[in-house]
C-alpha cells in the first residue's frame, strides 16, 4: 500500500489546478472494479479467491485504494463534480470506494443499477452533492437480439440533475467490446450509440437549451460512424449547432494520442461529449473550457516493452498492483454564475 508520504507527493505532484471558476467532469473505466465475493446470478468467479485471478481480500482492498488515489489526484481539492465509471459490479465496491481515506471528506454520492451484463459490470456515476443535485436516474437498455451471439450488454445509466444551478442530462456508457473484431461488431455499438441519440432527440426538440453529457468507454474511436455518423459529434466547436454535439477528442485522437494500448496503436475509447450549448450559453454557466487525458506519472507502466501504457491491474493472472488499463479522461468547465 503507497504509505502516506508518497501519496501525498504523487497528489501534490500530479493533480490538476481547478481554480474557483472551473468545474470538473470526469470518466474513468476501472478495469474489472469486483469485489471478492461470487454473486451466483453472474459469471464473476474469477475475481473470487479461488478464482484464476486469486482474487483476495487483500487484492481487493488494494484494488479499491487504488482506484481512490487516482480519483484523489484529480482536479484540486473538491476533484471532479462528476466521475463517470465503468466496469463496476456493484454498489459493494462503491461503498468501500467512498469511504477511502482519500475521497471521504468530499461526501461523494452515486447513481447504480444492477444491470444484464452476464459478468456483471455495470457503469455507475459518482457525484459531489456539493455542485450536483439528482432529480432522477435510471438505466436504458440496449437491446443486441437481432445481432447474432450475446444478446446482453450493458446498460445505459441516464442521471438527471442540477449541475452548479443548470440541469443537466448525463448519460453514462460502456458499449460493447470489439471481441470478435472491429468491423464485426461494429453494429453493436452503433446499436448502443442510438439509444442515446433516441433519448436525446425528444429532449432537444422540446428545448434545444437542454444541456448534455455523454461520457463512457465507449469502444470507440472519435472518428468512428458510432459517434460521427451516429451520435452526429462534431471535433471544430464553430461546426456545432446549439443543440448537437461537441467531441473535443477527435483532434485529440488525431494528434496521436489515446487512453488505451493495443496491439502498440493508442485508442482514445474513454471520451466526455457535450452539447452545443456548452460553446453557446448566454447565462455565462457551465461553459466548455478544455479537455484532457488525464495520466499522471504514478498511473503510468515504466516497466520495458510497455512504456508509457496504463499501469494495469494485472499482467496475465498475476496482481501488479496496478490501477486500471485505462486512463481517465477530464473536461473542465466554467462554473461562473455571471
Amino acid at each position: 500500500m503507497l504509505s502516506a508520504l508518497l501519496f501525498q507527493a504523487c497528489f501534490s505532484g500530479c493533480a490538476q489546478k481547478a481554480d474557483d471558476h472551473e468545474l470538473t467532469v470526469a470518466f474513468y473505466n476501472c478495469e474489472n472494479f469486483f469485489d471478492n465475493v461470487h454473486n451466483p446470478a453472474k459469471e464473476d468467479e474469477e475475481f473470487t479467491p479461488a478464482g484464476k485471478y486469486h482474487y483476495t481480500q487483500r487484492i481487493y482492498e488494494q484494488k479499491v485504494h487504488n482506484i481512490a488515489t487516482v480519483i484523489a489526484s484529480m482536479a484540486g481539492a473538491d476533484g471532479p463534480a462528476l466521475i463517470g465509471m465503468a466496469e463496476v459490479e456493484n454498489n459493494t465496491v462503491l461503498d468501500a470506494l467512498v469511504n477511502q481515506p482519500e475521497l471521504a471528506s468530499r461526501g461523494y454520492k452515486y447513481e447504480w443499477f444492477d444491470g444484464p451484463d452476464p459478468r456483471g459490470i455495470n457503469v455507475a456515476l459518482l457525484y459531489n452533492p456539493k455542485y450536483f443535485r439528482v432529480l432522477k436516474a435510471g438505466p436504458l437498455h440496449v437491446d443486441l437480439s437481432g445481432t447474432g451471439g450475446k444478446s446482453l450488454t450493458r446498460d445505459v445509466l441516464h442521471v438527471y440533475g442540477v449541475l452548479n444551478g443548470d440541469t443537466v442530462h448525463v448519460f453514462v456508457n460502456h458499449w460493447p467490446s470489439r471481441r470478435g473484431g472491429e468491423e464485426e461488431s461494429e453494429q453493436k455499438r452503433e446499436i448502443a450509440a442510438k439509444v442515446v441519440k433516441d433519448a436525446i432527440t425528444p429532449l432537444m426538440k422540446v428545448n434545444p437549451d437542454t444541456k448534455v453529457i455523454i461520457m463512457g468507454d465507449l469502444n470507440d474511436n472519435p472518428t468512428d460512424n458510432s459517434i460521427t455518423g451516429i451520435l452526429g459529434t462534431k471535433g471544430e466547436q464553430n461546426e456545432v449547432a446549439r443543440d448537437g454535439l461537441y467531441d473535443p477528442w477527435i483532434n485529440i485522437y488525431k494528434n496521436g494520442q489515446g487512453t488505451e494500448e493495443y496491439d502498440h496503436s493508442w485508442n482514445l475509447f474513454d471520451q466526455v461529449i457535450i452539447s452545443g450549448n456548452f460553446l453557446q450559453n448566454k447565462n455565462h454557466k457551465l461553459q466548455y473550457e478544455k479537455a484532457e487525458i488525464f495520466k499522471p506519472d504514478f498511473i503510468i507502466d515504466h516497466y520495458k516493452g510497455h512504456e508509457g501504457e496504463p499501469h494495469r491491474s494485472f499482467v496475465g493472472t498475476h496482481w501488479i498492483n496496478g490501477y486500471s488499463d485505462h486512463f481517465p479522461v477530464i473536461l473542465y468547465l466554467s462554473n461562473s454564475k455571471g
